[in-house]
């Protein structure tokens, strides 16, 4: 069986990113929607089967600051960040994003 996690922090404020919009999808289906708890996760991200093949994260980074009186540009700078991902065995992933209204960072977490 495949496990997925996401941590998110917030690198403008050096907290985790509570309350921010998250989405799985593949192949252009929704499998999960949700926000990040007070520690940046996604508890129930875990509970859903994933299997081998191409996924995406989407993160809703612009609202997400603007919720905490961050005053963005318009259009903003990053509005969605979206990362694009596979997973090819069994096994947990864990992608973790780092985030900014101007830059974010994410990579493979264990």
């Amino acid at each position: 069986m495949t496990t997925l996690s996401t941590h998110v922090l917030d690198t403008a404020n050096g907290c985790p990113a509570a309350g921010m919009r998250v989405a799985l999808m593949h192949d252009e289906r929704i499998l999960f929607e949700g926000k990040t708890d007070g520690d940046g996760r996604c508890p129930d991200l875990g509970k859903i089967g994933v299997m081998a093949g191409v996924y995406k994260l989407c993160f809703s980074v612009a609202d997400y600051f603007r919720s905490y009186g961050h005053v963005l540009p318009e259009p903003p700078f990053l509005d969605e960040v979206r990362i694009d991902f596979g997973m090819s065995d069994a096994g947990h992933y864990h992608v973790p994003l780092l985030v900014s209204p101007f830059g974010y960072s994410t990579y493979r977490g264990s």
